[in-house]
């Protein structure tokens, strides 16, 4: 490392850090310049100051997805205020690190040691922004759609920009013919965003998910006073009501609430029948 880049980097981890140029310079000897892994070297160390921007929550932020001939990424980037996801360098940031995703097809490991167009990494980047904000920003997670099997379609609620919002969502579905049954994808992906279900069908609900569930259901109905045999009926009734409303062929069209996705993806299809391959549904700060 050049003895620019050395003072370059120790600038970048005094300003994240608020820890003197000695030690800042000790740090980056012991991780070989590597300016996130330095941060870590000096929690370890004891040193408060380190983790002052670090340790507080980014749960804003934008979700941003990207799509080139029928193959669709989607990535979220935290910030600590909707304020920060509003700011023209963050948003610059943003859409060229969704341009990163797609090439590196969700890899979130080879997008940070990517070189941006200013010719430094990305993890380098991320703590330039940190210091020059104030804030906490995290690149969260990623996925990519690739178009093997099936057609991707996405939809973007509330986009603050083209490709840029809050609740993001991305459908591959089998079954779909260009031209003749494709606007239904369009619509599958808007109600996933809408309906929030945890898996395509019953089957595919966390195992974790359904006992703990069911495990609250039963507390909250033996609570009210039934006796024990119609408290076992009645959560049965129950459980089985949260798999319908959590799994996407069973749960209620949002256009019409006399069918379910199963019935409109029957309905809609032609030469074979439509099937939902794979579904994912980014909303911003959701489970930090």
């Amino acid at each position: 490392m050049s003895n620019k880049d050395l003072l370059d980097n120790i600038k970048k981890l005094r300003e994240l850090t608020g820890v003197g140029f000695k030690d800042c310079k000790v740090a980056l000897d012991e991780s070989e310049g590597d300016v996130e892994k330095s941060i870590e070297f000096l929690r370890k160390k004891g040193i408060a100051k380190a983790s002052k921007k670090m340790s507080r929550t980014a749960s804003e932020g934008l979700t941003l997805v990207n799509e080139n001939d029928g193959e669709v990424s989607l990535i979220e980037i935290n910030s600590e205020t909707d304020f920060v996801a509003k700011n023209q360098d963050f948003i610059k940031f943003c859409r060229e690190l969704s341009e990163i995703n797609f090439n590196v097809k969700g890899d979130l490991n080879k997008l940070n040691d990517t070189k941006m167009k200013n010719g430094d990494l990305v993890k380098n980047n991320l703590v330039s922004l940190i210091s020059k904000i104030g804030e906490k920003i995290t690149i969260r997670r990623a996925n990519f759609f690739d178009k093997t099997n099936g057609m991707n379609f996405y939809y973007v609620h509330s986009a603050l920009e083209d490709g840029i919002g809050k609740i993001i969502s991305i459908v591959k579905l089998d079954g779909i013919v260009k031209n003749k049954n494709d606007e239904l994808g369009n619509k599958i992906a808007m109600h996933i965003a809408a309906s929030n279900p945890l898996s395509v069908d019953k089957d595919g609900i966390d195992k974790k998910i359904v006992d703990k569930e069911l495990e609250i259901i039963k507390a909250e109905v033996i609570n009210s006073g039934k006796p024990a045999d119609m408290a076992e009926k009645i959560s049965k009734g129950k459980i089985s009501k949260f798999l319908n409303d959590n799994s996407l062929l069973n749960q209620v069209w949002i256009m019409d609430p006399k069918k379910k996705v199963s019935d409109v993806l029957n309905e809609n299809s032609l030469d074979k029948p439509v099937k939902v391959l794979d579904f994912i549904r980014y909303k911003v700060g959701e489970g930090v």
